[in-house]
This record gives structure tokens, sequence and C-alpha cells, in this order.
């Protein structure tokens, strides 16, 4: 898979992470490209150690693994914020 794959393949991660994380996150669409490609790259790194496949290729394990570990990274992010959240007054 092409680095375009990878940031596409990232985005959609991302994406879905955001929509399986309860509460409204306020996350622009290059945070959520970046948690999704460093929970693709997660992914890959465990799909690789557990032989599925090589650590640019798709994969099933990969993929659910990506998408679990950005869910995680999307906590974290909130966290790191400390769940500032604007209010309206």
């Amino acid at each position: 898979m092409g680095i375009i794959g990878f940031l596409v393949f990232g985005l959609v991660v991302g994406a879905l992470a955001r929509l399986i994380k309860p509460g409204k996150q306020n996350l622009s669409l290059v945070a959520t490209l970046l948690l999704g490609v460093v929970g693709s790259l997660i992914g890959g790194v465990v799909a690789k150690f557990f032989g599925t496949g090589d650590f640019f290729e798709l994969n099933i394990l990969g993929a659910v693994v990506a998408i679990i570990a950005a869910v995680l990274l999307i906590g974290v992010a909130e966290g790191a914020s400390g769940g500032r959240r604007r209010s309206v007054r």
C-alpha cells in the first residue's frame, strides 16, 4: 500500500474511531488523520508481530487493532487536553 493509501486508511480509521467513541470530540480533521495514522501504525506492528502480514499490508487483524488503538488514542488526547469544552453562555 502506498503512502496515499496509508493516509486514506488512517483517515478512515480515525473517523471510525470517532464514531465508536461516545461523546463529542473537539478534534480537527488533521487531528483525526494523525490519530488514525498512529492507530494504523500500531495495528501494523501488532499484525506483523502475530505474523498475519507485512507492516504496511492491509489485513483484518491490523485494521481491528488500528481502530481500537485509535479509540484509545482519542481518549488519551481528550485527557491530555484536560477535557476542556467550550461552554455557550
